[in-house]
């Protein structure tokens, strides 16, 4: 066995790695979806399909990325050591279409050591509506360019047919292209340093260093997890509705808590809907971990090993678990976000102190047009106006944040760069006062945001989301949160009030996108929050 600074020594190297790779992706992605919101993960994952190191980027993401590199090795079970692999179906590992792992096999004598692995948000992904959102999908099909596990290389020459395939079946081929080429110069970094390590250490050595981080995280885990209060605890969480017919859609936790083990059970939740709300099962299986994780100390390493205390029970056919051929793009949103709520809820009388107020809800615009500027068509995506966090023990949640999803993860990135890569004046964008949930802990602001749109002609948007009936949940005597309000302010017309699933609304050039996004839920009974902190809210404008 590798001695404990050896083991040290190496697990900061593979975190480094991670990390690395993700300054690397950062820095060569084309479009602003990746190097402004940094929508995309990086993990190292062991030949037996196992988490090892991740860096610090969106968490629903890494959570699934085990499971894309189960179905890999199915149908690849001898990769090559020269050659790259793409998946993106939500029904073999991936999240949901728009986002494109790619993986980058590393070998030491001959013999497969660990993946170096990159997930990655597309602009756009074909299917029936730009962006790669489509609420108006009723399967799967509907909703853009569906890979399996497939070679991208041959003999590590890239396959020419098929990335022109793939790129003449988007959108917008030259940030396609671009950042699939970031991804893959990510990914083969990657494999550069983990092939200086085991040159370094030996990967005997590197082996059994792996097998003890693995087993120092499942001890940390158990030793929290064992310091909760054994029982059995419910929780829900509700979505708005599909888009359809459905509304108050409802996730339903059972978990039970036994010495250090947690058992997830989900099969009690609505049946699978006609929207695209839907998870599949590796998406879900990431939903659970991520909760699971939220409530573990931040300084456990996020590995394989930090997960063997769970165990989750899913049922084919529910909005959790949908069977194969329903919509799902909308998944690593919402029903995720659903999942961390209902679990949290559940668990917060077992590990009060661990729980926090639910974190706000996403509803994304997706804006297509033409730039006067340049006479070109683009496509943006909105992430400004992020909702706020939930309180916890340790304070008020954090404002602006995001979304439990994501942990922070995305940003929205500097708005006079959007400004100067797109035809949009932010005329406004700050807290929205009264949006946050109370508790003696109250919940993060949302924003307050008008966005101009100046495009030459009418722009089309579509709304991918949920919150605008729901609003974060408060927690442990915490109110919940304000929903979402958003509208389109057209010259000449009554203000129109944006649903959260909507396809080719038209946006007249000189329109204002008024957008009040909800804030996260309180923390703990309102009539024990401190005097001060409501005199400073309300002296801030806040309240």
């Amino acid at each position: 066995m590798a001695d404990p600074i050896t083991v040290a020594v190496l697990q900061a190297r593979l975190s480094a790695i991670a990390e690395e790779m993700g300054e690397a992706m950062l820095r060569t992605a084309y479009s602003q979806i990746l190097n402004s919101s940094r929508d995309f993960s990086i993990a190292l994952i062991d030949a037996q399909c196992r988490l090892v190191a991740q860096a610090d980027h969106i968490p629903v993401h890494v959570g699934a990325m085990p499971w894309a590199a189960k179905a890999l090795a199915a149908r690849f079970p001898d990769p090559a050591p020269e050659d790259v692999y793409i998946l993106n179906d939500p029904y073999r590992g991936g999240s949901h279409l728009p986002d494109l792992t790619v993986f980058v096999p590393v070998f030491a004598a001959g013999k497969l050591l660990l993946w170096s692995v990159v997930r990655a948000h597309h602009s756009d992904i074909g299917g029936a509506t730009h962006g790669g959102y489509n609420p108006g999908a009723t399967e799967i099909w509907q909703e853009g360019l569906r890979l399996p596990p497939m070679r991208l290389t041959e003999n590590g020459v890239l396959r020419e047919d098929l990335l022109e395939m793939l790129a003449l079946n988007v959108r917008h081929p030259r940030d396609f292209r671009g950042d699939l080429a970031a991804q893959i110069g990510a990914a083969r970094l990657g494999g550069q340093r983990l092939a200086a390590v085991v040159e370094e250490f030996g990967a005997d050595v590197l082996q059994d260093a792996i097998e003890a981080m693995l087993d120092a995280a499942e001890r940390h885990a158990r030793a929290i997890v064992a310091g909760w209060a054994d029982g059995v605890y419910e929780g829900e969480a509700v979505l708005d509705d599909d888009g359809f017919d459905r509304t108050d859609i409802v996730i339903r936790a059972r978990v039970t808590k036994q010495g250090s083990d947690l058992t997830v059970d989900l099969t009690g939740s609505d049946p699978q809907v006609t929207g695209f709300v839907n998870s599949s099962h590796a998406n879900t299986q990431s939903a659970v971990a991520m909760a699971f994780a939220f409530l573990l100390d931040p300084d456990l390493a996020k590995n394989e090993g930090a997960f063997r205390p769970l165990t989750v029970k899913l049922q084919e056919g529910t909005v959790v678990w949908a069977r194969e051929g329903a919509p799902v793009t909308m998944c690593t949103s919402h029903c995720s976000n659903e999942i961390v709520e209902a679990i949290v809820v559940a668990l917060a009388p077992a590990c009060p102190e661990r729980a926090m107020g639910g974190w706000g809800r996403r509803l994304r615009i997706a804006l297509s047009g033409t730039d006067p500027r340049t006479r070109r068509r683009f496509i943006w995506h909105m992430f400004q106006a992020r909702p706020g966090g939930g309180g916890s023990v340790a304070g008020d949640g954090y404002s602006t944040i995001g979304e439990w999803h994501s942990a922070g993860g995305i940003k929205f990135g500097s708005l006079e760069v959007a400004e100067t890569r797109f035809p949009l004046l932010f005329e406004t964008h700050e807290w929205r006062p009264g949006s946050a949930g109370d508790g003696r802990h109250r919940g993060g602001l949302g924003a307050e945001m008008r966005l101009r749109v100046e495009t030459e002609g009418q722009a089309v948007a579509n709304t991918a989301g949920e919150g605008v009936v729901h609003g974060a949940r408060g927690i442990l005597g915490g109110q919940d949160g304000a929903p979402h309000a958003y509208a389109l302010l057209a010259p000449g017309q009554a203000p129109r009030p944006l649903r959260s699933k909507e396809v080719g609304v038209p946006v007249p050039a000189g329109a204002v996108l008024h957008i009040r996004s909800g804030g996260g839920g309180g923390w703990g009974d309102p009539a024990r929050r401190d005097s001060e902190d409501r005199i400073r809210d309300q002296a801030e404008g806040l309240a």
